[in-house]
C-alpha cells in the first residue's frame, strides 16, 4: 500500500544523506517535497502541515546543521516524527475487563466488518486461547447472519443461533446472555452497516452499546477510501465513542493517506490492519514498524515472526538434519518454495528486509518473482515420486511429458535442475560446519556468492533459535548496529548493485532463503 510513498521519501531523503552539508534551505527545499508527497498520499492537509511544522522546528536548528552527518539526522527526525504520527506505541485489542469481554464492530457496509469480526475471533482462538462466541445483529443485510455463521463453521468458533424477528438490541443482549452462560471469554457483535452514516443508524448504534456496554467498540474501515474514512471515524467517535480502528485491505494498491490520517485526526489506535481475505490475514498495527517501511528500512521483526508463524518446526528440524547430511531433493525444494509463497512470497520478504524494498521492481523485470516460484511448484508437481526424490532420472523423454504436463518447457525445467544441484551443493558443504545455525550458515554463504557485503559482514543473520520478543527487538537493534535499517544506512554492499545484473540469478540463489527458513532451529511448534 505504501509503495509509492515509499519511492517518493527514498528519493527525497537520500538526496539529503548524499550530501557533507546541509543549508536551511536544502532543508526546506526537502521538506516541500516531502510535504507534497504526503498530499499526494492523500495524507490530510491539516496532519501534513502539523508534521512537516514539527521537522523543520527540529531540523533547523543549529544541532543539526552542524552534526557530522546532517543528511541522516533529517531523516531520524523525519522517521520519528512519522512514528509519532501513526500513534507511538503500538495498541493491541484489550481483553482486561470482567468475561465476557465485550467488543462491538461498527462500520458501513461493504467495508469488510463480518469478516473482520470472524478474523479477530480467530486471532483470539489460536493465539490468545480464549473461548469466543460471535454474534450477528444485522438484520437487514440478506444472509448477513448466515454468513457469520459459515465463517464460524469454517474456524471453528462459535456464533449465536439465529432466531428470526428479534431486533438487534434484543439480539445483543441474548449474545452477553448466552456468552455468561456458555463460559465464553469474549463476545464479538458485528453490527449492521449502511451505505452512508445516517440517524437511524446512529441511534441504533447508541441502543446497541447502551445495552451490551461494551468494553471495546471498533470502528472497521476501508483504507482504500481515503479521507472519507477519515470523516467516518470522526462520526462514529463523536455519537458512539470508539476505542480503536480496524483498517481493511491494507495488501491493495492505494495511497496509504487513511491509515497515516486516522490516529493523527481522530487520536484513537489503528489496532490491526487487515492484510489478505484468508482468516489469519491480519496483524496488529506497529507504528514503528510501518515507518520502517514506509521509509525503506525494512522490518526484521516482523520477518522473524512470520517465519515463526509460518514454519512447522518439527518439519523444520526434520529438514535440518536432512540437510546435515547433504542430502536435498526436488520435495524439498517444493517445499521450500511454498514456505516462501506462506510468507508473502518473494516481493513480502524482500519488503521487510532492510534496504531491499526498492529491488522488488527490478528483480521482477528479471522474472524473479512469484510467478517463477508457481511455475516451479508445476513443475515438480508433474514429476512422478522417484523422479522427485531421484532428479538423475530425468532424460529427454521424461522432460518432455513433465513440460506438457506443466504448461513450460525444457528450458525451465533445466533452470529448476540447475537450482536444485546449486542449493543441493551449498548443503554439503555446509553439513559438516556444525556450528552458528542452518540460517546463519545459509544466509552467510548466499552473501558471499551474491555480492551482499553487508550481510556477510555480519557473518550472515542472526540464529533465531529464541523466539522471545526481547530478543526480536533485539534483531532490530542488531541491524541497526550493522546500517541495516539505519536511517539513511541502506543496505551495506549495495552500492554497486548486485555483481554480474540480477538476471544473472537465474532465479537461483534467492529461492534458496526458503531453505534458510526451513532451517530454523528453536521455533515454537504450531499449536
Amino acid at each position: 500500500m505504501f509503495e509509492n510513498l515509499q519511492d517518493r521519501l527514498g528519493s527525497i531523503l537520500n538526496g539529503l544523506t548524499g550530501r557533507g552539508a546541509l543549508s536551511e534551505s536544502d532543508v526546506s527545499a526537502a521538506l516541500r517535497e516531502v510535504r507534497r508527497a504526503l498530499l499526494e498520499a492523500d495524507v490530510s492537509l491539516e496532519v501534513v502541515r502539523s508534521f512537516t511544522d514539527r521537522v523543520r522546528e527540529k531540523a533547523v536548528g543549529a544541532e543539526i546543521l552542524k552534526s557530522i552527518k546532517p543528511g541522516q539526522m533529517v531523516v531520524k527526525i523525519v522517521h520519528d516524527e512519522l512514528i509519532e504520527m501513526l500513534g507511538g506505541e503500538g495498541v493491541g485489542v484489550d481483553l482486561r475487563a470482567a468475561a465476557p469481554v465485550v467488543i462491538m464492530m461498527v462500520g458501513l457496509q461493504g467495508s469488510g466488518k463480518t469478516t473482520t469480526t470472524a478474523k479477530i475471533a480467530n486471532r483470539l482462538t489460536t493465539r490468545e486461547k480464549k473461548k469466543v462466541l460471535m454474534a450477528s445483529l444485522d438484520t437487514r443485510r440478506p444472509a448477513a447472519q448466515e454468513q457469520l455463521r459459515q465463517l464460524g463453521a469454517q474456524a471453528n468458533i462459535d456464533t449465536l443461533p439465529i432466531i428470526a424477528g428479534q431486533s438487534p438490541t434484543d439480539i445483543a443482549a441474548r449474545a452477553v446472555q448466552a456468552a455468561k452462560l456458555g463460559g465464553h471469554d469474549v463476545v464479538i457483535l458485528d453490527t449492521a452497516g449502511r451505505t452512508h452514516i445516517d440517524e437511524p443508524l446512529m441511534v441504533e448504534m447508541a441502543d446497541i452499546k447502551k445495552k451490551s456496554n461494551p468494553h471495546e467498540i471498533l470502528l472497521v474501515a476501508d483504507s482504500l477510501t481515503g479521507q472519507d474514512a477519515v470523516n467516518l471515524a470522526r462520526s462514529f467517535d463523536e455519537r458512539v465513542g470508539i476505542t480503536g480502528l480496524v483498517l481493511t485491505r491494507m495488501d491493495g494498491d492505494g495511497r496509504g493517506g487513511a491509515a497515516l490520517s486516522m490516529r493523527a485526526v481522530t487520536g484513537k489506535p489503528i489496532k490491526l490492519i487487515g492484510v489478505g481475505e484468508r482468516m489469519g490475514e491480519l496483524e496488529e498495527f506497529h507504528p514503528r514498524r510501518i515507518a520502517d517501511r514506509i521509509l525503506g528500512m525494512g522490518d526484521i521483526v516482523s520477518l522473524v515472526e512470520k517465519a515463526a508463524e509460518n514454519i512447522d518446526a518439527e518439519k523444520a528440524a526434520a529438514m535440518a538434519a536432512k540437510m546435515a547430511k547433504g542430502k536435498f531433493d526436488l520435495n524439498d525444494l517444493a517445499d521450500q518454495l511454498k514456505q516462501m509463497q506462506k510468507m508473502g512470497g518473494m516481493g513480502g520478504i524482500m519488503g521487510l528486509m532492510p534496504g531491499m524494498g526498492g529491488m522488488k521492481d527490478k528483480m521482477a523485470a528479471a522474472g524473479l518473482d512469484d510467478r517463477l516460484f508457481k511455475r516451479q511448484l508445476a513443475i515438480i508437481s508433474s514429476m512422478t515420486k522417484a523422479e522427485r526424490s531421484n532428479p538423475d532420472l530425468l532424460k529427454h523423454s521424461r522432460k518432455k511429458r513433465i513440460a506438457a504436463g506443466s504448461g513450460t518447457d525444457a528450458a525451465d525445467i533445466n533452470k529448476l535442475l540447475k537450482m536444485h544441484r546449486q542449493m543441493a551443493d551449498m548443503m554439503k558443504m555446509m553439513g559438516g560446519k556444525g556450528k552458528g545455525g542452518l540460517m546463519k550458515q545459509m544466509m552467510g554463504g548466499l552473501a558471499g556468492k551474491m555480492g551482499l557485503g553487508g550481510l556477510g559482514g555480519m557473518g550472515g543473520m542472526p540464529d533465531l533459535s529464541n523466539s522471545d520478543p526481547k530478543q526480536l527487538e533485539a534483531l532490530q537493534k542488531q541491524a541497526e548496529a550493522a546500517g541495516l535499517g539505519k536511517p539513511g544506512g541502506g543496505m551495506p554492499g549495495l552500492g554497486g548493485g548486485l555483481p554480474g545484473g540480477l538476471p544473472g540469478l537465474g532465479g537461483a540463489k534467492l529461492p534458496g532463503l526458503g531453505g534458510g527458513f526451513s532451517g530454523l532451529p528453536g521455533l515454537p511448534k504450531k499449536k
